[in-house]
């Protein structure tokens, strides 16, 4: 009898089937296409890249950022403490502690250095060179999970009630309104 295991949300393999496919990922060499609205593109390698990596508590991500500008939008990791370096150009990254501070903490980077976010805090990376830059993060977990701000906000379905974010920004209801017919896409 064949008994499946699920751990972590994902299914375990039997150890006897294992392959070496299972631990392995092509690509991430290969810069990726930074038209995005907001100028960057994620390209995970988690467990659901490497089925190898349940259990494991780690996770890997490569960020491609356009010139001037290309942004990595505020998003949090509920699940994962993250450590980005950056292999080409300029970013500018911080993260926001919690409240009641509410604290940015913040730097730019060059190729060569190293930042880490913090499990559970929103942070960002904005590309403030002239050229694309390239960054890694690892991350402390197979299933880190993603939540990016604008987008949950003003993008999630159905929508949150314009008069919730109208008074919770202090925004013109209409402002609420444009927002979240602009949001909705996926950064990864």
């Amino acid at each position: 009898m064949l008994i499946a295991v699920f751990v972590n949300g994902k299914f375990c393999k039997d150890p006897k089937f294992v392959t070496a496919d299972d631990f392995f990922f092509s690509g991430l060499n290969i810069p990726r296409d930074t038209s995005s609205p907001v100028g960057s593109v994620v390209t995970p390698v988690n467990v659901d890249q490497i089925p190898g990596l349940n259990t494991m508590g780690i996770s890997l991500v490569r960020i491609d950022y356009a010139p001037y500008a290309g942004l990595n939008p505020p998003h949090t990791h509920p699940r994962a403490t993250e450590i980005l370096v950056v292999l080409e150009g300029t970013l500018y990254v911080g993260f926001v502690t919690s409240n009641p501070d509410n604290r940015l903490v913040s730097k730019v980077l060059y190729p060569g250095d190293v930042f880490v976010f913090p499990i559970g805090l929103i942070h960002f990376q904005q590309n403030v060179g002239k050229t694309n830059a390239v960054a890694f993060a690892s991350l402390s977990s197979q299933n880190p999970g993603v939540i990016t701000i604008p987008n949950a906000v003003f993008g999630s379905n159905p929508p949150i009630n314009p008069d919730v974010l109208t008074r919770a920004f202090q925004l013109d209801n209409n402002v609420v309104k444009y927002l979240q017919s602009r949001f909705g896409w996926k950064n990864n």
